[in-house]
């Protein structure tokens, strides 16, 4: 893989020199989207030291399919499109269930057992095995999720391509996102967690401890916990106002199953639900 690494760092240099004819840049850019798209490749990880490593070169081929792709129209069965990147086809072959309305570009990685409802998934993203995608949830390019997740109806899973050196948005393990939640702008959500509906979780929104009040981190939701969307009082010229953040209010044992009773009672008892 070093070699395609080499070329497709190559290629971007002097992306401003390519033209859409290149067959000979576009086998190149092809076989790393391939790889991406078969989950041979990610575009980000976790590292020994439990920091995200991008792998930035596979951003700039996703960049680089764009520049070396002309718009075209794109028929499947009833419906039309007007798009450069095509999508996603043989889903039962991959054991993936996918509904209508539902919809994944080339290039992202949907492992077995993953279920879409009428949702999307773009380009450079990677969803873990039998994961639920929701009605009308969006996975973002290059967001990361775990396996054994659901995203619920309407989540907002954002998405980075540019800087390539960006970090994207990483979902762990048995995750339960709740309804309407927005994860964007590089956030991480540890494996086993639970964020109640309607959470706003941005790299820059804190994350507390109920019990303790102590901001744990910024846009990083620690594993095995339950987190709700909250507010903390700061004072401005005009008055004093609540702005958001996460607050963890729950700590799971470790492998703890989600019991769903379980956890409307401790959402219920804050007066939220999932």
């Amino acid at each position: 893989m070093a070699d395609l690494k080499d070329q497709i760092e190559e290629l971007f240099a002097r992306r401003s020199e390519l033209d859409p004819r290149d067959a000979e840049a576009r086998a190149v850019v092809d076989e790393a989207i391939d790889r991406l798209d078969r989950g041979e490749a990610r575009v980000a990880e976790y590292g020994p030291d439990g920091e995200v490593v991008v792998h930035q070169w596979l951003k700039q081929a996703i960049l680089l399919l764009f520049a070396l792709t002309e718009m075209e129209t794109i028929e499947l069965g009833p419906f039309e499109y007007a798009d450069k990147i095509a999508l996603k086809a043989d889903y039962q072959a991959q054991g993936v269930r996918v509904v209508p309305g539902a919809s994944a570009r080339v290039g992202s990685f949907l492992d077995r057992g993953v279920v879409m409802m009428p949702s999307y998934v773009n380009i450079g993203a990677r969803v873990g095995a039998n994961t639920m995608v929701d009605t009308w949830a969006t996975v973002g390019s290059c967001a990361q999720i775990g396996a054994n997740v659901h995203l619920s109806g309407g989540v907002g899973i954002g998405g980075v391509l540019e800087p390539p050196q960006a970090s994207p948005v990483m979902v762990g393990d048995d995750c339960l996102i709740g309804s309407r939640c927005i994860v964007a702008d590089g956030a991480r959500v540890g494996d086993g967690t639970v964020l109640g509906a309607g959470c706003v979780l941005t790299s820059s929104i804190p994350v507390i401890d109920a019990e303790t009040g102590d901001e744990l981190s910024r846009g990083v939701v620690p594993s095995w916990c339950v987190a709700v969307s909250a507010t903390r009082p700061r004072q401005f010229d005009g008055g004093e106002f609540g702005l958001p953040c996460v607050l963890v209010i729950k700590r799971l044992a470790e492998g703890e199953r989600h019991d769903k009773g379980m956890l409307n009672d401790v959402l219920r008892s804050h007066g939220l639900a999932t």
